[in-house]
């Protein structure tokens, strides 16, 4: 090996008289340094590896490879899998795939390896493009190879690099046509990688061919058939998953939080995990006020901040945001304010739970003061939310001048360009200002295309001022975009023609809308009662619900 690729290792971390601290810690034993020094052999310097692969401080072993490269002694297979495990627990990913490059026929471990380390760092083109390179040796991918490029196909999902069409069912294919042997750990890396990919109705075929049903694959298909909506076939899951776990439980109350159609249910299980002496996580807390947020149950969610402080959860962070925003949307916002002054350490979601609360409750002169506090005097950087929370505010209070200033401040001062829901706040507050001509100049001049929010913005402010010209022209511009999805728009360019007294106009958009198969959403209201919200709709006629909020009347009363 004369001509080695490889960059000379830095000299700190050869053994020095300078250095204080040892290069593994004491209660290990440290191998003799001569067996690789002074005759150096694949079995000692395979042993040494070994040492420093197990040992806290893998990056030490490198002065290993330094002198293999500086004798110029020729390893064999076993002592270059070796270096590759141990540059690759040091995260030296570029030194692990030159070990490897080097391999004059790598064996399917090291390709294991290997492709195992591109996943742990989130590099999946590279994963997929060592997996064809295997596809074409003289190995064969096994179960474990399987297992990790399925894992690849859930950490790929949402990120920059574009997966080949549904690489998943390729994956499978490939098992059912190779020797492989499927496991619970295969089964279910490709369980969860069919419902992180949306294909839930594939994934429970291959849960329903498994002899022994784990609890993991179970929670996968759960959370799956959760986030389609489908609450009955995720409770058939639960209810025949005998071996629970924490996790399981989370699944479901997670799922049942996110409407509030099945929030109360969320509460229940919340409940029986408890009966059944499951301790709640952090994650059952964030699931459980995020039900009591749907409910606007602030009553209930000021229980789970008492067992919060009793189980010594209630310093968390997350936790801190969640009851922030929690009785922000309850419009507690005292209670919120209380927590947000106790919490001993706040980030960026903190800040920014707060100040939406005050923007969405009425109090906009608090929001932005403590936006600049943030900034000013906590050295906090506003992200994106951050800024529509406060834009929102601007808009709510007329602040037209302090509104352009965060706008033009988000790219010059922290390098946040603005994105589509940004300039719909704009827009939505110079309209709301009356500066109709301002926000039309502004929506032109956008350097992309104006999405279906900022023409619903502009469509809202000329309904509410009775620019009817331009309210036709937005609402135009939302029919080409979105003709189905935006039901609203025909009705507010409905209101605003019939505000101008337009009514043959107005009915040519009643017809449009008959053609189109267009309708706008029953209208609902809630109650709240003593068994929790009650949903009204519009034009429902229900002699118990009548009852019922006669009753809740006269106690008013």
């Amino acid at each position: 090996m004369k001509h080695v690729k490889l960059p000379s290792i830095r000299p700190s971390i050869f053994p020095s008289s300078q250095n204080q601290r040892p290069l593994v810690p004491p209660n290990q034993p440290f191998p003799p340094p001569n067996d690789y020094i002074s005759s150096p052999t694949a079995v000692s310097l395979s042993a040494a590896l070994q040492h420093y692969i197990n040992s806290v401080f893998p990056s030490h072993g490198q002065k290993i490879h330094a002198h293999i490269l500086k004798i110029g002694f020729k390893p064999n297979t076993n002592v270059s899998i070796k270096l590759l495990i141990l540059h690759l627990k040091s995260c030296c990913l570029r030194y692990a795939r030159q070990i490897f490059d080097e391999m004059p026929q790598p064996t399917l471990s090291a390709h294991n390896y290997m492709i195992s380390g591109y996943l742990k760092n989130g590099k999946i083109e590279e994963l997929l493009n060592l997996v064809s390179r295997l596809t074409f040796s003289y190995e064969k991918p096994d179960g474990f190879t399987f297992s990790m490029i399925l894992k690849a196909t859930g950490c790929a999902s949402g990120g920059n690099f574009a997966l080949p069409y549904c690489l998943e069912k390729v994956v499978h294919a490939q098992i059912l046509r190779s020797n492989v042997e499927p496991d619970d750990v295969l089964y279910t890396a490709l369980v969860d990688s069919y419902v992180k990919n949306g294909k839930v109705g594939f994934a429970r075929r291959v849960f329903d061919m498994m002899l022994e049903k784990n609890v993991i694959c179970s929670t996968s298909l759960i959370s799956g058939y959760m986030s389609q909506g489908r609450v009955e076939d995720a409770e058939d899951i639960f209810s025949r998953t005998f071996e629970k776990d924490v996790v399981v439980f989370n699944a479901m109350i997670e799922g049942y939080s996110k409407s509030v159609e099945t929030a109360r249910r969320s509460l229940e299980v919340y409940i029986d995990m408890q009966r059944l002496n499951f301790r709640p996580t952090l994650s059952t807390f964030a699931s459980v006020i995020g039900a009591c947020s749907v409910l606007a149950a602030y009553e209930i969610g000021q229980q789970v901040e008492s067992q919060l402080v009793k189980l010594d959860f209630i310093n968390d962070i997350k936790m801190g945001s969640a009851l922030i925003d929690m009785y922000s949307k309850c419009g507690r916002i005292e209670d919120g304010q209380r927590v947000f002054d106790h919490m001993p350490e706040k980030n960026v979601f903190s800040w920014t739970s707060m100040i939406d609360g005050h923007g969405k409750n009425g109090n906009p002169v608090e929001a932005l003061e403590l936006f600049n506090r943030m900034k000013i005097e906590h050295h906090v950087k506003p992200n994106y939310v951050t800024f529509l929370s406060a834009l929102s505010a601007c808009g709510h209070a007329g602040l037209v001048a302090k509104g352009w200033t965060l706008f033009e401040s988000m790219e010059r001062d922290y390098m946040l360009k603005p994105r589509m829901e940004h300039y719909a706040c704009m827009v939505d507050l110079l309209g709301r200002a009356g500066s109709l001509q301002q926000a039309w100049d502004f929506v032109m001049g956008m350097p992309e295309k104006p999405g279906s929010d900022v023409w619903a913005a502009l469509l809202s402010s000329c309904q509410l001022h009775g620019d009817v010209e331009m309210a036709s022209i937005a609402a135009n511009e939302i029919f080409k975009l979105k003709s189905d999805s935006r039901p609203g728009a025909y009705v507010a360019l409905s209101n605003a023609l019939a505000a101008a007294g337009k009514w043959d106009s107005v009915s040519e958009v009643r017809q449009l809308m008959k053609v189109r198969g267009v309708s706008k959403d029953t209208g609902s209201s809630w109650v709240r009662a003593d068994g929790g919200p009650c949903g009204f709709l519009t034009r429902k006629r229900c002699n118990q619900t009548r009852r019922e909020v006669k009753g809740i009347s006269s106690v008013a009363l």
